[in-house]
């Protein structure tokens, strides 16, 4: 019995759908280029329901007559290629005809379209896959295609789509994609009925601008290096801001967004020992090569990209990057010449005696006695004999050379008023029982304040009887951060500083959206911060445990983590916002600290609940022992 039989077109184009058209953002990527490729200098995309209920793509292109709009249905019907050798030869965004037919096989899809040179237009109405009318209409030069209640006709997909905010994270990074690369043509993207995105036709550097704000403009260094085999231009992000997650990294191809590990190791390879370790820079990086030399039909998406000279490519993407960098990082010079320049003595005056330097010593002076300065700190010997008889915290402190009886300070040790709320907010330490990490240093010396020192602005190191304990100086000043804003969370009113001077900061129109989704619980939090129009917002209060942080650093830090998380409020939200701002609040690894700082810093991790591991389960503290010692040493 034959088993063996061909699938109806329908069901055909809704697995061939499934490749193409993933989810709204994929509808949205399909459509918009279609609409590059008619020349289109205006494309307005109307979204509601992040695409679930509607998308809609208007744009003044040179439209299609009544034949070409009932064709452009059919299942690779195209206008781009005709041979199969014109697939090395691509200069269009589409090509293969699959996009339009997936998409009206999976939704309810009307055209409205008319050509340039035609007195009235078109318009189709399909209805899964099925044309169910066609008839004129009036309408302007251009395209208008909408399609409504994606996935109607299979449930088990629609189920799959992820929430509102997820799915139009998806559908913003598929719009950021084609507008990065065509800045001549103006874009709107409107959602909900309300407009997220205007971006008017303008320079590349401006519409990145434009996009992720304007604060960006001063953190990118522009490239541009032309060989033999291909030209690379456009912008790398300033060492300094590189971050562990970062969302602005972009390749391009021809006008094509696409996806490269290779070349971005080039990148990160050319930012070796200038960024932190963990982090990546931003980059917005354009290469012009000849079509025949690229694959761009290796994947459905038309993101995944081969190069016929990859390797070749790798070493001018590093060296561009690299040359970039070395122009643009050049340190301060002294002008000799200038004003304020460096005045060098002069000795044309003969008659002026020159005495010869002088040099003094103190005969008495003794190394290895034992300074008698007290640095503003006790007796480390008094100290100690205390902490022997009380292990509580200030018993602690005490034989870690923390005067308890000082001042309260803020976490660099700078005194603060005493009855700062925040303040009085601290948790008495588990009982030293509960960890060899409370073990009390060497019995048979008593610590000095040399104990605590700082190893490559990074660690804490510091003698403990089982060895040398080393502290991860930005993992405790999380901890304690966390720690005291969470304690001030509990309060009918959070602990707020208002600032002097209020600051005002620029965000991206999405960085926007999401700060103002979760407005409610940044004040709950103690921040204040007023929206004053496109995309610019003015920060006049800060939480107490982090005033005196860069306005800025904290909220792009909190955004980030909130669209990570998805802006929904509740407790989970309020509890990553903390987790935020204690992390971009916390000290930066790199920074010095004196000894005293050091101290406090010390004091204040072990005086919180659980001063071993961060909030996000990462060791703050470890020992290494004296026979793990002893192995480096043979």
């Amino acid at each position: 019995m034959d088993i063996i039989h061909l699938l109806p077109d329908t069901v055909a184009n809704q697995i061939a759908a499934g490749e193409v058209v993933q989810r709204p953002a994929s509808v949205i990527k399909e459509l918009v280029e279609n609409s590059i490729d008619a020349g289109a200098d205006h494309i307005h995309i109307v979204v509601k329901d992040a695409g679930r209920t509607l998308i809609e793509v208007i744009d003044n292109g040179k439209g299609m007559s009544d034949t070409d709009a009932r064709m452009a249905f059919e299942k690779h019907a195209t206008s781009k290629i005709t041979h199969a050798e014109d697939l090395f030869s691509l200069h269009t965004m589409g090509f293969r005809g699959e996009a339009l037919a997936s998409i009206a096989a999976v939704a309810q899809v009307e055209l409205v379209t008319r050509h340039r040179d035609a007195e009235i237009g078109t318009r189709i109405a399909i209805n899964g896959g099925r044309v169910e009318s066609q008839e004129p209409v009036a309408c302007p030069v251009g395209c208008n295609i909408s399609v409504k209640n994606l996935f109607y006709n299979l449930p088990a997909r629609r189920k799959f789509l992820k929430s509102e905010a997820s799915e139009m994270n998806h559908i913003e990074k598929s719009f950021f994609c084609i507008a990065l690369v065509y800045p001549h043509v103006t874009f709107e993207l409107t959602h909900n009925d309300q407009r997220r995105y205007l971006l008017p036709a303008t320079q590349l550097r401006q519409r990145v601008c434009n996009i992720f704000g304007n604060n960006l403009n001063s953190q990118l260094y522009d490239i541009n290096v032309e060989s033999t085999i291909v030209r690379i231009h456009g912008m790398v992000g300033k060492p300094e801001t590189a971050r562990k997650q970062n969302d602005k990294q972009y390749f391009f191809v021809n006008g094509r967004y696409m996806l490269h590990p290779y070349f971005r190791k080039a990148v990160v390879a050319a930012y070796e020992g200038m960024t932190a370790p963990g982090t990546v820079p931003s980059f917005f990086i354009y290469f012009d090569v000849d079509p025949a030399s690229i694959d761009v039909n290796i994947s459905p998406t038309k993101t995944e990209i081969k190069f016929a000279n990859e390797q070749l490519i790798w070493p001018i993407v590093q060296s561009a990057v690299r040359e970039a960098l070395g122009r643009y990082s050049i340190g301060n010079t002294i002008d000799f010449d200038g004003e304020g320049a460096v005045q060098m003595p002069s000795y044309d005056d003969h008659t002026r005696q020159i005495k010869q330097p002088q040099i003094h010593t103190d005969p008495n002076y003794n190394p290895f006695r034992r300074s008698q300065k007290g640095g503003g700190l006790r007796d480390w010997q008094a100290l100690y004999e205390s902490f022997k008889k009380d292990t509580s915290t200030a018993g602690w402190a005490s034989g870690h050379g923390i005067d308890s009886t000082l001042p309260p300070a803020d976490d660099l040790g700078n005194p603060v008023p005493a009855d700062d709320a925040l303040m009085a907010q601290t948790a008495r330490m588990p009982d030293s029982t509960d960890s060899l990490l409370l073990q009390s240093p060497d019995h048979n010396q008593a610590p000095q304040e040399s104990d605590l020192i700082q190893v490559g602005g990074r660690y804490v190191l510091t003698p403990v009887s089982s060895g040398l304990m080393c502290i991860d100086q930005h993992r405790a000043h999380y901890r304690v951060l966390y720690d005291r804003m969470m304690a001030a969370r509990g309060d009918t009113q959070a602990a707020s500083q208002r600032l002097l001077y209020p600051q005002q900061i620029e965000l991206a129109l999405a960085d926007a959206t999401v700060l103002d989704s979760i407005s409610t619980e940044l004040a709950a939090l103690g921040y204040d911060i007023a929206h004053i129009g496109s995309g610019s917002y003015m920060v006049s209060a800060l939480p107490a445990a982090v005033s005196g942080q860069p306005a800025q650093q904290m909220v792009a830090g909190i955004v980030a983590a909130a669209r990570e998380q998805g802006t929904t409020a509740g407790e989970v939200m309020a509890e990553a916002l903390t987790r935020a701002q204690a992390r971009s609040a916390a000290l930066p690894r790199g920074k010095k600290l004196s000894r005293e700082e050091m101290a406090r810093l010390v004091n204040d991790l072990f005086a919180c609940h659980d001063h071993v591991f961060t909030p996000d389960g990462k060791r703050i503290v470890s020992i290494m022992g004296e026979s793990e010692i002893e192995k480096h040493m043979r």
